[in-house]
């Protein structure tokens, strides 16, 4: 039987992907949903700053270094808003990188639900080590 938390990581997880297709990335389409107490209080995907041409690789497919990352996006719409990211949960289509995972951390989000495994993983054990609990939604 299904659990209730797993149903509510699935569904949320289904809207990161379908927000990850708003992406004008080509390489990789990342969505992320930050979530507190059932509500959705952020969103994000990755790709380029505002203001900047959504072109977000060069010519041989490399990724701009300015490109923000989906997990970024969404916890910068919450530092500029009323709501706070502790105690959060972020569900994210790719597990974050380590330069993410020190965000995630010291935003106070507490649990990282993704879907596929990035290449690298060592943003992972960081995250564990900080006490965070991830979550890899297989095959959802």
């Amino acid at each position: 039987m299904i659990t209730k938390d797993r149903r509510y990581h699935i569904a949320y997880m289904k809207m990161a992907i379908e927000w990850s297709n708003l992406s004008h990335c080509h390489r990789k389409k990342v969505g992320a949903l930050i979530v507190k107490d059932g509500m959705i209080i952020s969103d994000g995907y990755n790709g380029c700053p505002s203001g900047i041409d959504n072109k977000c690789e060069d010519e041989q497919d490399n990724t701009y270094w300015y490109v923000l990352h989906a997990e970024a996006n969404a916890i910068l719409k919450v530092a500029s808003s009323t709501q706070s990211c502790k105690g959060s949960i972020l569900y994210i289509t790719l597990s974050p990188c380590k330069e993410c995972c020190k965000l995630i951390h010291q935003a106070g989000i507490t649990t990282v639900v993704y879907k596929d495994k990035y290449r690298e993983s060592s943003g992972l054990d960081f995250l564990k080590d900080a006490k965070v609990k991830t979550i890899h939604l297989k095959d959802e």
